[in-house]
């Protein structure tokens, strides 16, 4: 819950840092030109550097810095945001900016030539990004403290000194949205269990750096399969070696491990993307899809779209398809499950399933029957790739190891898809698709998209 409210202050905080750097370029050029001033020291730039001209570098240099910002990570997602250490990074990637503008402006002498411009932009940007970024903190933490916006439910487990100072700190500190919900000494999974679901908690924070390395273990292997975040206070071999974040409170030190790339900003970017992209696309097909739905109607009783309870994220969906079968062929799935093809996993499939009608046949052929899960791209219930989402009947069956797939939106084709579908084993579609779940990358979605796309073209069944 807490990670998501650093992810809408940064959200928030891009676009307002952007405006006041282009709002304190303004106020330096108005300033500039203030007869008080030019009384001073006439404007002579003015002839060289026109109004137009210069709003046209502000945009530019805004948008420029905003990017240097991003590189110093003031925009990384953090459990607490320090104020000085953004102070720094936004002192940094000003002066850096002035610096750049200057060396520019030393070779370039005609397009500016006053210096009182850049300084007075530079320090009107550093003023204006803190009282904007001291203004959106006051007002996230109003929220917090009046509604509980975003209150993370926290356990902590430890009974030496840094269970203690961790929980002191965040009991002075209720505005940062952390409620130890409860506190445990030494307790075994069964306790902590039990402490999850009353009083309920969103995260667990094991304090105590020598617990005993097996229940460590268990202890995140219950976390991940309820998908409850886990920090922990390392010792000094778990500080070098684990390949995780790192925050502190009140200088203790937390490691929160690293099961996604999509935790942060990749996952905003790639639902961005998804948005955008499927409905583009649906737009782009809807003479197919009105097509498809008067075929499907012209074959055989039924509706155009089948509702298919999926599990993507540990949370029950509806995933739309064009009906390729007949109605009410999910009932007649018991009576089949003795011809099941797939023996290694909880999968089912048959070979010439006399459920699929002769439309089906051509729609399952060139996977057009998958072309509404655009639709459940655009709702957000699923992403255009991810491991592909089965049944809450097979996800019961799942074993430990396959839940790992659940950490993050199925989709609508992905690496196991592109590898081979449902010709691959289970276990090594659960491969491919915890691969994906770890190494997420934009490249990695544009690959396997392009992938698919080339699949589709060919007439290759596993194609989605």
């Amino acid at each position: 819950m807490r990670k998501n409210i650093s992810i809408i202050f940064n959200i928030i905080a891009v676009p307002l840092d952007y405006l006041m750097i282009f709002a304190a370029g303004l106020f330096a050029y108005s300033l500039r030109v203030s007869p008080w001033v030019t009384n001073l020291r006439p404007a002579i730039f003015e002839t060289s550097l026109p109004f137009k001209s210069y709003l046209m570098l502000v945009i530019i240099f805004a948008l420029a810095t905003v990017l240097v910002l991003a590189f110093l990570g003031l925009y990384r997602i953090e459990f607490t945001r320090q104020k000085t250490a953004d102070f720094i990074r936004i002192i940094i990637g000003l002066s850096f900016m002035v610096a750049f503008i200057s060396i520019y402006a030393f070779f370039n002498q005609y397009v500016f030539e006053s210096r009182f411009l850049v300084l007075a932009a530079w320090f009107m940007s550093i003023i204006f990004l803190m009282a904007e970024r001291i203004g959106l903190n006051a007002f996230l933490r109003f929220l917090i403290g009046r509604f509980n916006l975003g209150v993370c439910r926290v356990l902590l487990i430890g009974a030496d000194g840094f269970s203690q100072k961790i929980g002191n700190f965040y009991m002075r500190h209720p505005e940062l949205g952390y409620r130890v919900v409860k506190r445990l000494c030494d307790p075994d999974l069964s306790e902590i269990t039990a402490a999850t679901k009353n009083p309920g908690v969103d995260e667990i924070i094991l304090a105590d750096p020598n617990f005993n390395r097996d229940e460590v273990v268990d202890i995140i292997n219950f976390s991940e399969d309820n998908r409850i975040n886990f920090r922990f206070v390392p010792n000094i071999f778990q500080i070098l070696t684990v390949n995780a974040a790192v925050n502190s409170v009140d200088d203790v030190p937390l490691i929160e491990l690293r099961r996604t790339a999509l935790d942060t900003w990749g996952g905003i970017a790639k639902r961005i993307f998804d948005l955008i992209a499927a409905s583009v696309g649906v737009i782009i097909l809807s003479p197919v899809f009105l097509t498809v739905a008067f075929l499907i109607k012209w074959d055989s009783a039924g509706p155009v779209f089948v509702r298919l309870k999926r599990i993507s994220q540990g949370r029950t969906f509806y995933m739309y398809k064009f009906r390729s079968m007949v109605k009410n062929a999910d009932k007649m799935k018991e009576a089949l499950l003795r011809y099941n093809e797939r023996k290694d996993g909880p999968l089912f499939k048959m070979a010439n399933d006399p459920r699929i009608t002769r439309i089906g046949k051509m729609l399952r052929k060139t996977r057009i029957d998958e072309l509404p899960q655009l639709l459940n791209v655009v709702f957000g219930d699923m992403s255009l790739v991810g491991p592909r989402p089965h049944e809450p009947g097979e996800v019961s069956q799942y074993q430990r190891h396959h839940k790992k797939v659940l950490a993050i939106k199925s989709g609508v084709t992905g690496m196991a898809q592109v590898a081979g579908s449902s010709d691959l084993p289970f276990e090594e579609e659960i491969k491919l698709d915890t691969f994906y779940v770890e190494h997420w990358s934009f490249w990695l979605d544009l690959v396997i998209l392009s992938k698919t796309v080339l699949k589709v073209l060919a007439g290759d069944k596993s194609a989605a």
